[in-house]
């Protein structure tokens, strides 16, 4: 198993996106791009497929214990981390327009002096 395998499970099984791990591996002074890791998560056969370091896995363990246990000064739970990833997103409805819909509007363009065509195309019997 190699160190991408290990980075990919601990990123679906944490259920983190890219500038979430970008947040931990600066908790260790440890700067990447999105970009740099979209190359760590990608198939082995693609072309801009890139090896992860040992010392970036090591960088992204220790940034991962600070970000779910905190500092010494600043403890927290892992249960509040992995919570605070989770940010639901507001639940508002949309605006309602003043403008009336397509199929009202469609309505009153109608001409309701014809009546319906009974045959179309058809011949009558």
């Amino acid at each position: 198993m190699t160190n991408n395998d290990i980075f990919k499970k601990l990123r679906v099984a944490l259920m983190l996106r890219d500038d979430n791990i970008v947040e931990i591996l600066q908790l260790v002074d440890f700067n990447i791009s999105k970009s740099e890791l979209g190359a760590f998560f990608r198939n082995e056969d693609h072309p801009k497929y890139m090896e992860c370091g040992d010392q970036v896995l090591r960088n992204f363990l220790n940034g991962l214990v600070i970000h779910l246990r905190g500092t010494k000064e600043n403890p927290t739970t892992p249960a509040e981390a992995l919570a605070s990833n989770f940010k639901p997103k507001p639940t508002t409805p949309a605006p309602k327009s003043k403008r009336p819909d397509f199929k009202t509007q469609q309505r009153k363009k109608m001409n309701n002096d014809l009546s319906p065509v009974k045959y179309k195309n058809k011949k009558k019997s």
